[in-house]
């Protein structure tokens, strides 16, 4: 899922959707993968114009291509990338002035049990070798851009910024991830757990580990089939219980984890006894689709004086 809302960054994603022949494109790969030959001819214009539009569905994240050798020839085929997008506009119960916003580097972790296959890299090269989890001890981990797993945890500490008198409405956690098989494999689901301040607040079940097509952030030196891309999965604990890309998640509500203290504890987990034990890809600035750390904004209200 695509999870957009009216920052400046998305008028791509605006643009793209904001075309009829675009629109033509999107429902005929929603039934199958085309290629640029195939799509012109059923949409009536010529491979040129329609290379054009499909870039633009590229920029914005919609579809995705891949050259593929095919009858004695290269094809470049088409693709969905996501098959949903969500957008949200602004919330006037929230006022978005007040906010506090923190962005944690995803080897910034302050306590881990990992166990293969693992790894973990910067945006130059390899920390270590792969499948050992030693390197995860590695001083040059805080550079790290990102990290895989097979089962186990990562955990991070998050300064809160809260002062006496602001008031937690919500607090927001954004970051891109997927699953960990061998190589890569879309259809490898893994049952991913949070929790904040030892509170488990919800689980989610990644569906696949994504290498079909590079990272649009994937630095030059990284391979083709290893972890190329996740999914970019918004949490937001509130009120009235703990949302994950706008679906319930959990009961747990704003009030019952503690944001109170100096510095809060956000864990992401693979349990030895899950359901689907497939493992997890955590990716940070310089890797996958968004190029941006594990984020948390939390918004407040002041109640100062009242």
């Amino acid at each position: 899922m695509i999870q957009a809302n009216t920052d400046e960054q998305w008028l791509p994603l605006y643009e793209a959707l904001a075309s009829p022949v675009r629109l033509s494109i999107i429902n005929l790969l929603a039934a199958d993968m085309m290629n640029v030959k195939e799509l012109a001819e059923a949409i009536g214009l010529s491979s040129a114009i329609v290379t054009m539009h499909v870039r633009k569905l590229e920029k914005a994240g919609i579809v995705h291509t891949k050259m593929v050798r095919k009858q004695g020839g290269t094809h470049k085929i088409c693709s969905l990338a996501e098959h949903s997008i969500s957008i949200e506009l602004p919330n006037p119960a929230l006022d978005l002035r007040k906010v506090h916003d923190v962005s944690v580097p995803v080897g910034h972790f302050t306590e881990f049990e990992v166990f293969p296959t693992c790894g973990i890299a910067t945006v130059d090269k390899m920390i270590g070798q792969f499948d050992d989890p030693r390197f995860f001890l590695e001083p040059e981990r805080m550079n790290a851009g990102i990290l895989w797993f097979g089962k186990g945890f990562v955990e991070y500490k998050v300064p809160n910024y809260l002062v006496a008198g602001q008031r937690p409405l919500a607090l927001e956690i954004t970051l891109e991830l997927g699953s960990e098989a061998p190589g890569v494999n879309e259809n490898w689901p893994s049952d991913i757990e949070f929790s904040l301040n030892g509170k488990d607040i919800g689980m989610w079940t990644s569906p696949g580990d994504y290498g079909d097509v590079r990272g649009r952030f994937s630095p030059a030196w990284w391979g083709d089939r290893v972890n190329q891309y996740g999914l970019l999965k918004v949490i937001r604990i509130q009120e009235n219980g703990t949302l994950i890309d706008g679906q319930h998640m959990s009961a747990v509500s704003i009030g019952e984890i503690g944001l109170e203290r100096n510095f809060w504890t956000f864990r992401i987990e693979v349990k030895e006894d899950a359901v689907h034990v497939g493992g997890l890809t955590l990716y940070g600035k310089g890797f996958g689709n968004y190029n941006h750390d594990i984020m948390f904004r939390v918004f407040y209200e002041d109640i100062r004086g009242v």
